[in-house]
């Protein structure tokens, strides 16, 4: 009965339990809030959450275009769960940046004015634009190109620890794309100075995926023959999975560009760049609303 009541909580204060919940994650507090009311008391309190936000969360909010007062909640859990759920704009909107639920670890997106993009402040290859359900003011609108080159950066340091992250191409299409339907593109992503991951990709659907084209041969003299089942193939090679680009929950597409793991103590820059640049045909329709780096599972 006495170990029934210790495992319930019935005989550890309340302050212990919180401690012993710190240590554990997000998820595995709400799971043993459960457990007992003391439990589930201290599963509430301002002492866990804290120690789930990360350490320098107010220095991040303080920088928000909204002002940290905009995110003056009731407790710590109000706040976890809302930038877990809402990613907010910081650094005068050029990013963004939001929790992942389940560990806590930080994310964040590149906006597109944030990204070094060739040609994008010539008119008649790129211009910005406005569109409801991007979370950013602007976005860029591919108009006419025949190098497609993108890049960017983030510091380790605005990262959490011991984690590996993977940086996703986020964009859409309004009109009709062209140009990437059968050339993929490149990227590299990796810390400066070390080795880099290197991914090949459709950013169209249906990019590389196995064509066939059937002819059969005309009846003649109403007998048929052999020649009359003929099939005619052509075919491409199908790309493997993972170089297509993917729905998000948003409504926006997502194209996984690589990864990279960031140690502890560390602070580098980490480089992600794509390109198509050797199918030398006019591409146009995509629209960029930056590159997503987020905890892989």
């Amino acid at each position: 009965m006495a170990v029934e009541r210790f495992a319930c909580g019935d005989e550890l204060p309340e302050g212990c339990i919180a401690t012993a919940l710190s240590l554990t994650s997000p998820k595995d507090a709400c799971r043993l809030a459960l457990v007992a009311s003391t439990f589930r008391s201290a599963a509430e309190s301002d002492a866990v959450w804290e120690r789930f936000l990360p350490p320098d969360y107010y220095d991040i909010i303080s920088r928000s275009i909204d002002g940290p007062d905009s995110l003056n909640f009731g407790s710590k859990k109000d706040l976890y769960l809302y930038l877990c759920d809402n990613p907010i704009l910081i650094d005068g909107g050029t990013r963004s940046f939001s929790l992942e639920k389940g560990s806590g670890k930080k994310c964040y997106m590149l906006a597109a004015r944030s990204l070094q993009i060739v040609w994008v402040d010539t008119p008649r290859h790129w211009r910005w634009i406005s569109l409801p359900e991007s979370r950013f003011s602007e976005v860029a609108e591919l108009l006419d190109v025949c190098w497609f080159d993108i890049s960017g950066k983030i510091n380790t340091n605005m990262l959490s620890p011991d984690t590996t992250y993977g940086a996703y191409l986020v964009f859409t299409t309004k009109t009709r794309t062209c140009g990437f339907e059968n050339q993929p593109a490149e990227s590299s992503v990796g810390i400066a100075g070390h080795e880099r991951y290197t991914h090949t990709f459709y950013l169209n659907p249906q990019g590389g995926r196995r064509q066939y084209r059937y002819q059969v041969v005309p009846r003649r003299l109403g007998i048929f023959t052999h020649h009359m089942a003929r099939i005619l193939r052509e075919e491409t090679e199908d790309a493997p999975k993972g170089c297509r680009p993917k729905q998000r929950s948003d409504g926006w597409m997502e194209i996984e560009l690589g990864e990279f793991f960031v140690k502890r103590g560390q602070e580098a820059e980490v480089e992600i760049s794509l390109t198509e640049v050797k199918g030398g045909d006019r591409k146009a329709g995509l629209i960029i609303e930056g590159i997503d780096i987020r905890p892989k599972e």
